[in-house]
């Protein structure tokens, strides 16, 4: 794209003239007139006017003729200005309102000319298509190229907006009252482009001499296929170039949506369907990726001022495709519904390429977390106001039985230790009709008195008397007692085995592991 030059002046005598022979003597000649020439070179200045004639025919039609238009329409986001923004190289820019104006610099080098294309953006609001009026009117119509921009982030909206945007314009042309030969011959102009539409490669190569130089005759000499029953069923007169934006997004759609190439292939085809009826080209762009950016700008100079068109036909990636109008037709878009598995040819756009639900409602309210501490707080408020637990389990506060909790080494004698008897390891039963705690203290009570009043012996006599078995089992844990063993006093054996046959004589015998009973201490 070229720099920014200024629009050339079409009037009868092209710009510079007046300075080329201001003040010379074909200056003066002219301005003398043929009374001031004389009789014998007015053959000469009908020459002079000749060439000057000539001279202004050929440059101007050498020249970028002026007042080419490009208008898009598209739905609001779609990125219209975006794309124009991007061809003209802004980075930075404001949206504007209702009907905006931009315009891009043309630039022919092998001519060494330069013009303005003029660029017109409407809102994606149907409120502002009155402003129509002032970008496309009765003038201006055969020189304008209208462009229908899809947002392809959303491609469920992708039909329903051409079909839309291609209705307004449909019906403001209607409004402009054309002459119907003049429509006429436009729509025969626009049949006849697409027809002879020529790949590059096939034929020679487009140059810049072929520019509107076909005669009339070679047009009407030349052989063409047949237009398709499908093809410019809708014919607007101007050229129309559909442009899908936003085409990175299809990466997204596979990953989060689910979108599987099939998905694709059925988008790009009914939207080359519908580029068949109004005999228009496809374009996809990325202005985030600069993707096809520059094909549109040279597309639009192609078709409004002839420029060379050495661009072949992409329809391999899937995010680049590129159709221009008059390659396209039903076979070669029969070609994508051979790769279709679940899907069929015939289906709906809506039915298959629907809109995702909404993940998060607009009305949805914000949920906070509160802080960790003041969680923390209330969580250990909480557990104090509980009842400790042990193993998982409150504990009771009331007392227990003590003869339901298990036993514990370290347990303390109670006073009602008395009146439970453990079960004796010996063979020997107690008696049911005799108190525990009457055996137990009465036996040991007889022994030690016994012991007490035998005044005969020698130091010793609790080492014979703990010698004896029966000795040991009676006394148990608890031993002679202390007085006993101070007093040097040694009771006679005999006496000792009488009373121990006695005591063994005895119904119930105490257990080794009989606990000292309050009792005993006392008798000690």
């Amino acid at each position: 794209m070229a720099a920014v030059g200024r629009v050339g002046s079409f009037g009868s005598s092209p710009p510079g003239l007046a300075s080329t022979y201001a003040g010379g003597p074909l200056a003066n000649e002219l301005a003398s007139g043929n009374g001031g020439a004389p009789a014998g070179d007015d053959e000469d200045g009908q020459n002079l006017w000749s060439c000057i004639l000539s001279e202004v025919s050929t440059r101007s039609r050498s020249k970028l003729p002026a007042g080419k238009n490009v208008l898009l329409l598209g739905e609001d986001g779609a990125g219209k200005t975006s794309l124009i923004r991007k061809i003209q190289g802004i980075e930075e820019y404001k949206k504007g309102r209702g009907l905006e104006y931009l315009y891009l610099n043309v630039h022919d080098e092998d001519r060494d000319d330069q013009t303005r294309c003029n660029v017109w953006i409407l809102d994606g609001d149907l409120y502002h298509k009155g402003l129509l009026k002032f970008s496309l009117d009765a003038i201006s119509l055969k020189d304008t190229l209208v462009m229908l921009v899809v947002d392809m982030s959303k491609p469920w909206t992708a039909l329903d907006s051409l079909q839309k945007w291609a209705s307004v314009v449909r019906e403001h042309i209607d409004k402009l009252k054309i002459p119907p030969e003049e429509m006429k011959e436009m729509e025969q102009k626009l049949i006849r482009d697409f027809q002879e539409y020529v790949e590059p490669g096939e034929d020679f190569p487009a140059s810049p001499q072929r520019r509107n130089t076909v005669s009339q005759e070679d047009k009407e000499d030349s052989v063409v296929l047949p237009l398709g029953a499908d093809t410019l069923t809708h014919n607007l007169g101007i050229p129309v170039l559909v442009v899908c934006t936003k085409c990175d997004a299809i990466s997204v759609l596979e990953k989060e949506h689910d979108y599987r190439d099939e998905h694709f292939d059925f988008i790009q085809s009914h939207i080359r369907k519908f580029c068949l009826q109004y005999g228009a080209a496809l374009i996809y762009t990325s202005v985030k990726e600069n993707k096809n950016i520059d094909l549109v700008y040279k597309y639009i100079v192609q078709k409004l001022y002839g420029f060379p068109y050495k661009i072949p036909a992409v329809v391999v990636e899937k995010d680049a495709v590129f159709i221009p109008a008059g390659w396209d037709n039903d076979k070669k878009i029969g070609i994508l519904h051979e790769n279709f598995q679940s899907l069929k040819a015939d289906d709906n756009f809506e039915d298959i390429i629907t809109k995702p639900p909404v993940r998060k409602f607009v009305h949805e309210k914000e949920i906070v977390a509160e802080d960790d501490q003041v969680f923390l707080m209330k969580l250990q408020t909480l557990l104090s106001k509980q009842p400790p637990t042990a193993a998982g389990r409150p504990v009771d506060a009331s007392p227990r039985v003590p003869g339901g909790s298990p036993r514990t080494p370290n347990r303390s004698v109670s006073s009602n230790v008395a009146s439970v008897s453990p079960i004796p390891a010996g063979s020997k039963k107690i008696d049911p009709n005799m108190k525990a705690g009457a055996t137990s203290e009465g036996v040991l009570a007889n022994f030690f008195n016994s012991l007490l009043s035998k005044k005969t012996g020698s130091p010793g006599g609790p080492g014979v008397g703990s010698g004896s078995p029966g000795a040991g089992a009676a006394s148990g844990s608890s031993g002679l007692p202390p007085s006993a063993k101070k007093s040097g006093q040694k009771p006679v054996l005999s006496d000792v085995h009488a009373e121990l046959d006695r005591i063994a004589r005895k119904p119930v015998t105490v257990s080794p592991t009989t606990p000292t009973s309050p009792t005993e201490g006392e008798a000690s």
